[in-house]
């Protein structure tokens, strides 16, 4: 029957009703649709736009993603919209506050842990060590990358070698909730890597992205 969903867990894509092939894990739900097609997997240099997604990743674990990104505008009034600064200002009060915000993931060592990176954050600049600059730096190599994305590959590597050296440097400047896993998924999101699947609609757009894109020095 024609436009008639498939999926297929070997290659990592699935074919939705409007014909076009996309990673599978997005499950055909509107917010994970969009997700996938505009963000993940673009790269990122902007420090606050870096700094929010590591937090949240941070929230993420374990919950599922689509929980965060329903609540990321709640997060984002919540953290001051994630400037850096502001969230690294905030006090007691400001813990209580969230602690108390239904609209977020009330989890208090997440929340003082998004705090405590902000503070991690500025350190590194009073150090003249950008955050985009040091994060950018762990981008892996062509030779730590599979010939071919599919679904076994993502399967098979929650963690990689890369994703295994930023957590080990984050953790060694003080950061917390950056656990390996957690790295590779923001590696994955802000386009370290491009993992969408061979075949996927957003692979080809993703990777001339990435080669079009200046890494911060």
């Amino acid at each position: 029957m024609d436009n008639e969903p498939t999926d297929d867990a070997a290659t990592g894509l699935t074919d939705r009703p409007d014909g076009r092939k996309r990673c599978r894990w997005h499950g055909g739900v509107a917010e994970y649709v969009r997700y996938h097609d505009a963000e993940w997997g673009r790269p990122v240099a902007d420090e606050g736009r870096l700094y929010e997604k590591l937090c949240l990743e941070g929230f993420q674990a374990g919950l599922s993603w689509l929980t965060i990104l329903r609540k990321r505008e709640a997060f984002r009034t919540g953290f001051a919209g994630f400037d850096v600064d502001r969230v690294a200002a905030f006090d007691d009060a400001d813990v209580e506050r969230l602690v108390l915000d239904a609209g977020i993931v009330r989890h208090r060592a997440k929340i003082l842990s998004a705090i405590g990176n902000a503070r991690r954050v500025q350190a590194m600049r009073d150090r003249g060590e950008p955050f985009a600059a040091f994060l950018w730096s762990f981008e892996p190599p062509e030779s730590e990358r599979p010939l071919r994305v599919d679904g076994d590959y993502l399967r098979s590597n929650p963690v990689t070698p890369a994703s295994s050296r930023l957590s080990k440097a984050l953790k060694a400047r003080g950061f917390s909730f950056v656990g390996p896993t957690t790295v590779y998924a923001f590696m994955q999101s802000m386009g370290f890597v491009n993992d969408h699947m061979e075949g996927c609609i957003c692979r080809d757009a993703c990777e001339a992205e990435r080669q079009a894109f200046q890494r911060p020095a």
